[in-house]
């Protein structure tokens, strides 16, 4: 009966496959039901599902929340451009990497990025992109999704197979003429049914997952971009709509244009193209950013535009002092999304584009982006000049003006500023402290008058339960959090300070380069400098900041609370005290391979070659880091060396 059982499911995945991948069904629904049927029948006698069976994908109970998942493979996000210009300097750039430098071009689908696990040929997880190294667990509802297939071909190895969750225009119309309340967009629409706690709504709205790169994969499966296209394909799930492999800059734009052109056809959302070198030992060559590949970039088209009328504008205060304008709008739809506020960037920009309150002006929204008033579309008989600020507008205190920016004076006064420090402090990114929202970091403001993050790890539980909407167990839980938050990554920490220019890859620059905190707080500007991209204005504004007498005293404090920074696990092994670098193309292994097979060794890597780097690995078309080695000394050795000192 197990053989029955694995007979009907094999057919009735290869009928969905041809229904909802090929778009060329090959019996009818009648037929697909009746057989359906017999397979519940069977399950039931049985008392066994097969990992593949179609009869998963029934719309589950609903959940209580979405638990995290941790990628195998980081999912990075993409550097945009948004003229030909832009793209064309892409293009050179890889060119003068590798003149013979082949490209794909692809729909950039507007939807919701989905990460799908398979281990040994079998769908195990679906995962939402989250912040790119930890997602949401949404199996449940990805089940549901017919496109996505329960089995592949290939039965040996673990995949992570990355894709879009979209819902087609079609769909979203059906879906509309029953629903109680209608859905505005496609977009939002399937965000919705993938992070819904129901899968049953998901189900109803009917996404597909449009798959277009293969993220995690073990061993040397692929060369190119266009070999993980076909294994997608080859595999069963829906591969991009659009996939075309170029060579010149011509033909690059040819093909964005042909898919700009064509985008009002669609039955689906995109919202620019992707662009990508097509050798994935060209991909490890060019590397990443802290955010994005430097091989792959998004060609946006443009931005849908609205107008509305400017109604107001109000200042808001930085943790930085800087006052930043904001306007307030006659409520407008644009792309679904109703936009009752923008951004004025500041005051220049606003004489720039002649903004007066009570004038029709032209609101752009791009993605997430917060939406911003692009010019002016017509003045009326009740236009005004907006007021310059002549104080803050929180505490009252005098104004700094420079050349661009207007900054209240009133550093260790102002509360927007106190609690935007404070804020910024605990943030995800920094020191990462729960249920101390802004909200709550106000109400100790006023309540307690803490002005600065060494005195939150003051706080009792009895200050706590005098805050509006805190008991026991909350309190409790945010004294936890402090307590857990003494035990910090170096970098995190560095974050947390709030050094003007200093964002996250800088503070893991920092931390990587310094390795403790009294190295960086001794560094001289000249050493700063010799960080790759760190400029003069960068290192200066680290320097600055470890020596005003105020900060001083500020960290000082801060650091009398406790912290420890945990160091990286010390390993043994061939390179036990070696610095490297890698560089060029690696025949027998990707980069990131042979980065871990170093750390795994004792061994540390870093991104650019300095003065503590004590060994180069030059791959194949190795370029200025060599150079770079060659005038400082450093050692450097091939990859048969490389293997050679790891007794392979």
């Amino acid at each position: 009966m197990k053989n029955k059982a694995r007979e009907i499911v094999d057919k009735l995945n290869k009928w969905s496959y041809e229904y909802y991948t090929l778009d060329n069904p090959t019996v009818s629904d009648a037929e697909y039901d009746e057989l359906y049927d017999e397979l519940l029948a069977i399950e039931k006698e049985l008392g066994e599902v097969l990992p593949d069976s179609p009869t998963r994908r029934v719309g589950g109970e609903l959940l209580k929340g979405f638990s995290e998942h941790t990628h195998l493979g980081r999912l990075y996000s993409l550097d945009k451009c948004k003229t030909e210009e832009e793209l064309i300097s892409f293009v050179e750039k890889i060119k003068k990497v590798d003149p013979n430098a082949e490209f794909t071009v692809e729909y950039k689908y507007d939807g919701l990025t989905m990460n799908l696990t398979y281990e040994n040929g079998y769908f195990v997880r679906a995962t939402t992109r989250g912040n790119g190294e930890v997602g949401e667990d949404v199996t449940a509802q990805i089940l549901t999704c017919k496109s996505v297939p329960l089995s592949i071909k290939e039965k040996s190895g673990t995949f992570e197979v990355q894709g879009e969750a979209i819902m087609k225009l079609s769909t979203l119309k059906k879906y509309n003429e029953t629903a109680t309340e209608p859905l505005k967009n496609a977009r939002n629409a399937v965000a919705g049914a993938v992070r819904n706690l129901d899968p049953k709504e998901t189900a109803k709205r009917a996404p597909e997952v449009v798959c277009y790169n293969v993220g995690y994969y073990e061993g040397n499966r692929f060369e190119t971009q266009s070999d993980m296209t076909q294994f997608i394909r080859e595999n069963g799930f829906v591969g991009g709509y659009y996939f075309k492999k170029v060579k010149s800059i011509e033909q690059v734009l040819s093909a964005v244009r042909e898919i700009e052109s064509n985008r009002p056809n669609l039955d689906f959302l995109i919202d620019g193209a992707v662009i990508k070198a097509n050798s994935l030992a060209l991909h490890d060559k060019l590397g990443y950013t802290e955010k994005f590949p430097r091989f792959a970039i998004a060609y946006k088209f443009k931005a849908e535009e609205m107008t509305t009328t400017l109604l107001d504008v109000t200042w808001q205060v930085s943790r930085t002092g800087k006052l930043n304008p904001l306007a307030i709008l006659d409520p407008v739809d644009i792309g679904g999304v109703t936009v009752s506020k923008a951004t004025l960037n500041n005051w220049d920009d606003m004489m720039r584009k002649g903004v007066k309150i009570g004038s029709k002006v032209f609101i752009r929204r791009s993605n997430d982006v917060i939406p911003e008033i692009m010019g002016i579309a017509e003045h009326t008989e009740n236009s005004v000049d907006i007021v310059k600020p002549s104080k803050c507008p929180v505490c009252g205190s005098p104004l700094r003006f420079d050349d661009v920016f207007i900054y209240c004076t009133n550093t260790d006064g102002c509360i927007s500023q106190i609690v935007s420090k404070l804020e910024h402090f605990c943030s995800k990114d920094c020191m990462d402290i729960e249920g101390l929202s802004e909200k709550t970091l106000e109400q100790l403001y006023r309540e307690t008058g803490i002005r600065y993050a060494y005195e939150l790890y003051n706080l009792t539980k009895e200050q706590l339960l005098l805050l509006e909407g805190f008991k026991d167990k909350k309190a409790q839980n945010v004294l936890d959090a402090l307590n857990k938050s003494k035990t910090v990554e170096l970098w995190r920490f560095i974050h947390s300070l709030g050094i003007r220019g200093i964002g996250k890859k800088a503070s893991k620059d920092l931390a990587d380069h310094f390795e403790n905190l009294e190295n960086l707080k001794n560094a001289s500007v000249e050493e700063l400098v010799n960080i790759e991209e760190f400029g003069d204005i960068t290192a200066n504004s680290v320097y600055n900041y470890f020596h005003d007498e105020k900060t001083v005293i500020e960290l000082e404090n801060l650091l009398s609370v406790g912290f420890v920074f945990p160091q990286k696990e010390k390993k043994s092994g061939a390179f036990e005290g070696v610095c490297a670098v890698l560089t060029g193309t690696l025949s027998k292994y990707k980069r990131n391979d042979a980065k871990k097979i170093i750390e795994d060794n004792g061994g540390t890597v870093s991104d650019s070659v300095s003065s503590k780097v004590n060994l180069l690995i030059a791959g194949e078309d190795a370029g200025s880091k060599l150079q770079k080695a060659q005038k400082l000394g450093i050692k450097i050795i091939t990859e048969q060396e490389f293997i050679d000192m790891l007794g392979l």
